[in-house]
């Protein structure tokens, strides 16, 4: 793309573009900024002034890089101790699960590179085993990213890089040569190029109604693959079907002296009774069965009516992930008007992000009404129960919590079983869905003008990819050090 004829736009636009990353994100209410076609490309001519396509490639922390044991360690202050080591034995298994726990070291690094200055509702943590199947309220089944738990605005260039850097992690993991494992990132960074600049020709609408709805886009996807590459795949998509409310409840809970109850399966799934005593129990029992109460009102009304059909009758602590591990997530068990009747919810501790340390606090002073928020801005439908609360915990402390439900046809591809050809088309579909985001929430216009139509910003989001990958498998040698010389204690297998 050539750059604007007119002077004083292209510094009107660099004027806008000349500090973008503000100590806060709370925005004055009421003010809207319309700019043109003409303007919105200007920015993006800008923005390559500023910040060269080139400049993508640099991975950021050379030779000043803080101790990323040091950062982990940081992070746990804040999590329930006796579950610390579980992570840590979960992100020693292999570089790309210490990937997808290391999104606080990869914010650190990326906040020393050059930024585009191109705002969008970043996820956060963009990486592949963050994109999934979901039930819409509708009963459609979507792919889409489903982790928003470090949600937060900054430069759209961030999550593409921990996209293209996790296609790049996962395939060294996978064994797939290096030519091919270069041909996949840079695809997957042309497709996000490609879609972006197909939003920016489209209307606000047309972006805000896009979406991968399964039925009508798996056949066409499906048709890419070998057969037994197109027989997993459909296999993830009758597995998510399954696993909805019903699946829940049969796999999470029994019946004792004739009650429903959640199943015990510790350290993974903790009762109440186990954690506190049954007195303790009953009475942070009233505690949660309030946050569920409060939270209500964070919902739409019709929803705020069929949540109130429900009542909490047990709860449990999970582990849930890699990288959250440590957080407090409940499981909470509902009854409708009968025993038949059931539903369950998980309520999740919201922490800040671990971007906001580097690109300012978030506009949203309760962490669970900013994973909310970000998640209904990107994502294209999302679940009829989600919503947030601020409750005190077992310790006493105020924490805030995101509520929704445990299960509701999700489903995940395995990505440490997939072959390049299979790898490749997926990563390129979460390229587009990444896209889809960020073209809600940013300027797709100035975006799809500072890409460009040829490929230097993909090879460049490719060098950092290899780059960055080499620097994850120095990490994940440096956390297998930490452990075998007893700087952490882990937990493997669980």
């Amino acid at each position: 793309m050539s750059t604007p004829k007119d002077p004083q736009l292209l510094d009107s636009a660099a004027v806008r573009l000349a500090s973008p990353l503000r100590p806060s994100r709370r925005r004055p209410t009421g003010h809207v900024v319309h700019l043109t076609r003409s303007e919105r490309k200007a920015r993006g001519a800008a923005a390559r002034v500023l910040t060269p396509r080139e400049s993508l490639a640099l991975a950021g922390g050379a030779g000043k890089r803080p101790d990323p044991i040091d950062l982990l360690v940081g992070q746990a202050a804040t999590r329930v101790p006796e579950l610390v080591p579980l992570r840590y034995g979960r992100m020693s298994t292999s570089p790309f699960a210490f990937f997808r726990g290391a999104a606080l070291i990869m914010a650190s690094d990326l906040a020393s590179t050059p930024s585009s200055g191109l705002e969008v509702q970043l996820c956060g943590d963009a990486h592949m085993s963050n994109f999934g199947l979901y039930g819409t309220p509708e009963r459609r089944l979507l792919f889409d990213l489903n982790d928003f738990d470090e949600t937060l605005p900054g430069p759209f260039e961030w999550d593409v890089k921990r996209l293209v850097a996790s296609v790049e992690v996962a395939a060294r993991g996978n064994r797939i040569p290096r030519k091919e494992r270069r041909d996949m990132v840079v695809g997957a960074a042309r497709k996000y190029r490609e879609a972006m600049r197909e939003f920016a020709t489209k209307s606000e609408l047309d972006v805000w109604y896009a979406r991968v709805d399964v039925d009508e886009f798996m056949g066409e996807f499906v048709a890419q693959l070998n057969k037994s590459q197109a027989k997993r795949t459909q296999s993830t998509i009758a597995k998510a079907r399954s696993r909805d409310h019903l699946q829940s409840v049969s796999k999470l809970t029994e019946i004792v002296d004739g009650r429903r109850r959640l199943i015990s399966d510790p350290p993974l799934v903790t009762t109440m009774d186990q954690l506190l005593g049954v007195e303790g129990a009953a009475e942070f029992a009233d505690r949660l069965a309030e946050l569920v109460r409060a939270y209500r009102s964070t919902l739409q009304p019709d929803r705020r009516h069929l949540l109130e059909q429900y009542r909490v009758i047990d709860m449990a602590r999970k582990v849930v992930g890699v990288g959250s591990v440590g957080t407090r997530a409940w499981i909470l068990l509902l009854q409708g008007v009968d025993e038949n009747d059931l539903m369950i919810l998980q309520a999740k501790e919201a922490q800040a992000s671990v971007l906001e340390q580097f690109l300012g606090s978030s506009e949203y002073t309760q962490a669970g009404q900013r994973v909310v928020e970000g998640q209904r801005l990107m994502q294209a439908a999302s679940d009829v129960m989600l919503g947030w609360q601020r409750t005190h915990g077992i310790d006493g402390l105020e924490r805030d919590f995101y509520l929704r439900q445990l299960r509701d046809w999700k489903g995940s591809a395995s990505i440490e079983t997939m072959v390049p050809s299979g790898m490749a088309r997926y990563a390129e579909l979460c390229a587009w869905t990444l896209a889809r985001a960020h073209a809600r929430s940013g300027d797709r216009i100035a975006i799809a003008a500072y890409l460009g139509s040829s490929r230097t910003a993909d090879e460049a989001f490719a060098t950092f990819a290899t780059e960055y990958a080499d620097r994850t498998e120095q990490d994940h040698a440096v956390l297998l050090d930490a452990i075998a010389t007893g700087r952490l204690t882990a937990i493997h297998g669980v």
